[in-house]
């Protein structure tokens, strides 16, 4: 018989739901490893399933002290710091935090939050691990690489070409009224589109060169791509990209690309703000010597409040930083030698602004946390049991043994669920069971992080110290 048409003896389990049926469940809701990714497609660890009670204390005084703020007011606060309370370690849920946060804000360029006072674009950015972006001009290409991951300046083309077929081919205008924003932008950004609607595109590129702010911006900007040319190049992100890489070679050329040009370019289509999210910004001073602290601290001091930008006049980014518990007093120095202590102080003697405690989870926020993630599995006959297999005790038992850490407690219901399947006719998780299968939870699965007890906690306290 042919191998290609040969069947094996045993076939993957097709039907998933199966193994959780009788718990109520399509499939094990919580991640096995919880950490955030964005670009999974699973929505166990893409951020996309998120209790907004948790931390809403923390989104409501975000939302106060900087969403609905102007930003035509030169005023508004320019920096923020979301502080984990918790010396425990990682896994608090700051990164899922910043993930709606990011959501919110750019489902409708803040016009719902801030009454129709902004139109603002949010960044999210990570520095790279192991030290590899421990100077400002790093900190720069990275964040570069999140403004195109963005595809903000892909969105920035389609509002100015937008504009100017309105105003020169009013008929083309309309066909595009009732479209969808996104189907809009991603039409906008095919040349074949432009030639099959018979758009002159050196007409239009030159309509759209009559925005007062485009003026200001230098002739090799890549938005004039091919103006002098008899056949003007069809702009897209691509060119933003090859322009920074390939003709910016000096740091100081790509600092004022991005805190100058970039935002004349934004202001254009009439944003008139951005959230740049900076998650894991320990990552950045944990490998840098005391000077490099000072250095980073004075360029980033430059680049949003006193330097020769067009940001540090206007105020344009608005940077939060999120880190651990432990980074201001590993940062404090640094911050205080370069000025940037007296205009957003890192360590206020008195409740600030800009400083966003965030908080560790309660027993109540363990029950709430657990039920948003059995909703999205939940068989529909089963809608009224919230948190089944789950009982009261076995959800506070959960949260005592995970020390109220989001990442443990995910992790360990995860487990245990598993451990549960594993065993026929058993469909309820309470404190006994817990602490029957309590070394269970507790192993160290092959190749993955300890879990549980067996995790090494990480003790901020002193290493912002010096200590080991």
């Amino acid at each position: 018989m042919s191998k290609l048409l040969r069947t094996p003896e045993h076939l993957p389990e097709s039907d998933i739901s199966s193994r959780y049926q009788r718990f109520g469940l399509l499939d094990n809701p919580f991640p096995s490893e919880p950490y955030v990714n964005q670009d999974s497609t699973d929505k166990r660890i893409n951020g996309n399933i998120y209790e907004t009670e948790l931390h809403k204390k923390e989104y409501q005084q975000i939302l106060k002290n900087f969403l609905s703020q102007s930003q035509a007011n030169p005023n508004h606060l320019r920096l923020g710091y979301i502080i984990d309370t918790s010396y425990i370690g990682r896994g608090n849920g700051k990164s899922a935090f910043l993930v709606n946060l990011k959501q919110i804000i750019d489902k409708d360029y803040c016009e719902a939050v801030s009454d129709g006072k902004n139109k603002c674009f949010s960044i999210y950015v990570r520095p790279e691990p192991g030290g590899r972006t421990k100077t400002f001009p790093g900190f720069v290409d990275i964040f570069f690489q999140a403004i195109i991951k963005a595809d903000v300046i892909k969105s920035t083309l389609a509002v100015l070409r937008l504009k100017a077929i309105q105003n020169l081919y009013p008929n083309v205008y309309k066909t595009l009224e009732g479209l969808s924003d996104e189907n809009i932008i991603n039409i906008l950004d095919t040349e074949e589109w432009f030639n099959k609607n018979n758009i002159d595109l050196i007409s239009l590129s030159e309509e759209i060169y009559k925005d007062a702010m485009l003026q200001k911006l230098p002739s090799d900007f890549p938005i004039f791509c091919g103006r002098s040319s008899w056949l003007p190049a069809f702009v897209s992100t691509k060119d933003f990209v090859k322009h920074y890489t390939d003709n910016l070679k000096k740091s100081s050329d790509k600092i004022h690309f991005i805190f100058t040009q970039l935002v004349d370019f934004f202001l254009s289509a009439k944003f008139n703000g951005a959230y740049v999210l900076v998650d894991d910004f320990e990552r950045i001073p944990d490998f840098q010597s005391e000077r490099q602290k000072r250095d980073f601290a004075l360029e980033l001091r430059s680049c949003l409040f006193d330097g020769p930008y067009t940001n540090s006049r206007i105020g344009f980014y608005n940077f939060l930083l999120v880190f651990h518990a432990g980074v201001p007093r590993l940062i404090g120095d640094a911050w205080y030698s370069s000025g940037m202590e007296h205009r957003a102080p890192i360590l206020p003697k008195v409740s600030s602004k800009h400083v966003i405690r965030f908080e560790s989870l309660t027993k109540q926020h363990v029950v709430l946390l657990l039920r948003k993630y059995l909703s999205e599995y939940r068989i529909s006959n089963f809608q009224n049991e919230p948190l089944f297999p789950f009982t009261e005790d076995g959800v506070q038992r959960i949260g005592e043994i995970s020390e109220y850490n989001a990442a443990r407690v995910l992790r360990t219901a995860h487990e245990l669920l598993e451990r549960a399947a594993g065993i026929d006719r058993e469909t309820v998780i309470n404190s006994g069971f817990i602490d029957t299968n309590l070394d269970m939870i507790e192993a160290e699965p092959n190749g993955t992080i300890p879990t549980i007890k067996k995790t090494v906690s990480l003790d901020l306290q002193k290493k912002a110290k010096g200590k080991k």
